[in-house]
C-alpha cells in the first residue's frame, strides 16, 4: 500500500515533534544544577525568554485561521512553549533578588505579551486572508526563528580559534541538524515557505558545526572528567527548530 503525500507529511512532522521535542529538553542539566545549587549562578535567561516569543508566534502561526493544516507545527510549539516557561519560573525561583535576574524575566515577557499581543490584533482585525495572515506571521517567525539557528555562530568561531570543540557538544550540533532537516522536508511535500526557509538555514548551520565537530575533535585536549563542567546554554526553538 502506497502512502499518499498528506500521510507522509504527517509521520515526517510527528518524527520532527519527537526531535524538537529533545532539543526542548536539552537545557534541563542546565536547571538541574541551578534548582541543586539554589542559585542561577552566572547563567542567563535571555535564550529561554527568547524561545518563548518564538513559541508563540509558531503556534499562533499553524492556528487554523492563520496557516490551515499545521497540527503538527503548533503540538511541539506549545509543548515548547509550556517547558520554556517552566525553566523561567525555575529561574525566577532561585535568582538573588539583589541581582537582576528576576526583572529580566518579568520585563522581558511583559515585553512580550505586548509585543504578541499588537502582532495577534493587527492579524485579526486588517488581514482577512490566509496569505496575507501566513505572510505577517511566517515572515515574524523566519526572523526569530533564523536568529535562534544562528546563536552557535559565536560557539563555531570559538571552535575554529581554539581548535577544541569542547564548548559545542556533538549531540546539540547532531539534533540541531536532523531537526533542521526534516522540518525541511516536512515544508517541502506541502510547500510551505516559512517552515522552509528557516528550517533550511537550520539544516546548513547543524551541517557546518558537525563538519567543524569533525575536523577538530582530534585537536580537543582532553577533558579531566573530575573538574566541573558547565551545562551548555544553546537554546534552540521547536518546530522550526516549526
Amino acid at each position: 500500500m502506497v502512502m499518499s503525500a498528506e500521510s507522509i507529511r504527517n509521520v515526517i512532522g510527528i518524527i520532527g515533534n519527537v526531535i524538537s521535542f529533545g532539543l526542548f529538553l536539552s537545557p534541563v542539566p542546565t536547571f538541574y544544577r541551578i534548582i541543586k545549587n539554589k542559585a542561577v549562578e552566572d547563567f542567563s535567561p535571555i535564550p529561554y525568554i527568547a524561545t518563548v516569543l518564538n513559541c508563540i508566534f509558531w503556534v499562533f502561526y499553524g492556528m487554523p485561521f492563520v496557516h490551515p493544516d499545521s497540527l503538527l507545527v503548533v503540538t511541539i510549539n506549545s509543548v515548547g512553549l509550556g517547558l520554556e516557561l517552566i525553566y523561567l519560573a525555575i529561574f525566577y525561583t532561585y535568582a538573588a533578588k539583589q541581582n537582576n535576574g528576576r526583572k529580566k524575566v518579568l520585563l522581558g515577557l511583559s515585553v512580550e505579551v505586548i509585543f504578541a499581543a499588537i502582532i495577534i490584533i493587527i492579524t485579526m482585525t486588517t488581514l482577512h486572508t490566509y496569505k496575507k495572515r501566513s505572510l505577517l506571521v511566517g515572515v515574524i517567525c523566519d526572523i526569530f526563528n533564523t536568529l535562534m539557528y544562528v546563536s552557535p555562530l559565536t560557539v563555531m568561531k570559538q571552535v575554529i580559534t581554539t581548535k577544541s570543540v569542547e564548548y559545542m557538544p556533538f549531540y546539540l550540533s547532531l539534533t540541531n541538524f536532523l531537526n533542521g532537516s526534516i522540518w525541511t522536508a516536512y515544508a517541502l511535500i506541502k510547500f510551505d515557505i516559512y517552515v522552509l526557509v528557516s528550517n533550511g538555514i537550520g539544516a546548513v548551520s547543524g551541517a557546518a558545526q558537525l563538519i567543524l565537530y569533525a575536523i577538530y575533535y582530534r585537536t580537543t585536549p582532553k577533558r579531566n572528567d573530575d573538574a566541573p563542567q558547565k551545562p551548555t546554554q544553546i537554546q534552540l526553538s521547536g518546530a522550526s527548530v516549526a
